[in-house]
This record gives C-alpha cells, structure tokens and sequence, in this order.
C-alpha cells in the first residue's frame, strides 16, 4: 500500500499545529489556576492535565505518521 508522503506530511503538520493550540489553552489554564486560591486542587488544574495528556497523544500521533516508511511513489 502507497500514500502519498504530500498527505502524510499534510497530516503530520497539522497535527503539530493542533498540539501548539493545545499548549497554549493549556498555558491558559495554568494562569487561571494560580488566580485560584489552591491553585493544585482548582478546576483549571484539574483541566490543564488532561488538555496536557491530549497534547501528549497528539504529538505522539504526529511522530508516528513522519516515522512511516515512504514507497517510492513510481514503484
């Protein structure tokens, strides 16, 4: 099975822009916590580990699609 490395490299750039978004939303979300007055134990502590985790899934996504092999597309 061949893909074309255009699209694999499409996907891997997006992904990688998905995951700056996610870092910046996760930044976010630690600024507010600290305005909080535990800021461990504060809603937007709670969420920024898991908005984090999903950074974490989509860089290693991003990873695994530039680590495909190519097939040389003329055969």
């Amino acid at each position: 099975m061949s893909v074309a490395p255009d699209r694999l490299d499409a996907l891997v750039a997006q992904l990688r822009s998905l995951s700056e978004e996610i870092a910046d939303v996760a930044l976010d979300l630690l600024h507010q916590a600290l305005g909080d007055p535990d800021p461990k134990a504060s809603p937007a502590a709670r969420a920024e580990k898991v908005v984090t985790r999903a950074r974490r899934s989509i860089e290693k996504a991003a990873q695994l699609l530039a680590s495909v092999e190519r097939s040389d597309p003329e055969g």
